[in-house]
């Protein structure tokens, strides 16, 4: 059985590595095609350059920016749009495509909490992402954006309230919620350990983030049993779009 191509959609640099690293590393190593569009941050910006770095390690190609600003950092791109801003008809034809271009069996992005951190930017990103899902396949749907494509799957990341003991104590000092779900609501739990090295690579590959005590920043500052331990599984919610899913559109778990 061949391993799905996949494509995930996350919202800002980093995201795609603390939240589906392990996954994107796996695949790419089975031989599968991996890709990520990112909403925020123009293409002349450091935190673009390190996106590169990461997607490298990950083996997940080269960036797609859609370019747009961070809503809480304009720098990100300047004179450009924050991506909450930006109107959703735009946003959601141009991630579709991506989607066409890549042409995944599976997707992946946040979930509707935007994570554990429930930033409004990864919140508008899975809204934007379950639209262009939706929309790829439908041939009357932005035409001009190449041939309809329909993903067979789509996976939301996220974290079981069991989570919640072993990642309070990492974000307790940065002062942020955790946004988790109920366990049974998880569809597909996935040990990467043995991807970890290559995922927290590419993490600590965000410099920017990490100098500046962001969560790539509390990574760098663990030991190697506690990065196993914070990292060494990822969670999904299977949200299926139009068509039901074979089973060669499992992640792997």
């Amino acid at each position: 059985m061949s391993t799905p191509s996949l494509l995930a959609v996350f919202a800002h640099p980093d995201d795609e590595s603390l939240s589906a690293g392990g996954v994107l590393a796996r695949h790419a190593a089975a031989g599968a095609r991996t890709a990520v569009v990112t909403a925020t941050w123009a293409r002349d910006t450091p935190r673009a350059a390190e996106l590169a770095d990461a997607l490298h390690i990950l083996g997940a190609g080269k960036p797609r920016l859609l370019g747009y600003a961070d809503s809480r950092v304009p720098s990100s791109s300047p004179g450009g749009p924050r991506f909450l801003d930006v109107p959703l008809d735009e946003a959601v034809r141009e991630l579709v495509g991506h989607i066409r271009d890549v042409r995944p069996e599976i997707v992946v992005t946040h979930d509707a909490y935007g994570g554990l951190t429930g930033h409004e930017d990864h919140v508008h990103t899975h809204r934007v992402t379950l639209l262009a899902v939706h929309a790829a396949g439908l041939e009357r749907r932005y035409p001009d954006t190449g041939e309809p494509w329909q993903p067979s799957a789509l996976y939301l990341a996220t974290h079981p309230h069991s989570a919640v003991r072993t990642w309070s104590g990492q974000l307790a000092p940065t002062g942020k919620a955790m946004h988790t779900v109920p366990d049974e609501n998880v569809t597909a739990t996935v040990d990467v350990t043995p991807w970890l090295e290559r995922k927290v690579a590419a993490i600590l590959a965000h410099r920017t983030e990490v100098r500046r005590g962001a969560v790539p920043g509390l990574i760098a500052a663990l030991t190697v049993s506690e990065r196993e331990r914070l990292l060494g599984t990822e969670w999904y919610v299977r949200h299926d779009p139009v068509t039901r899913a074979s089973p060669q559109t499992e992640l792997l778990s």
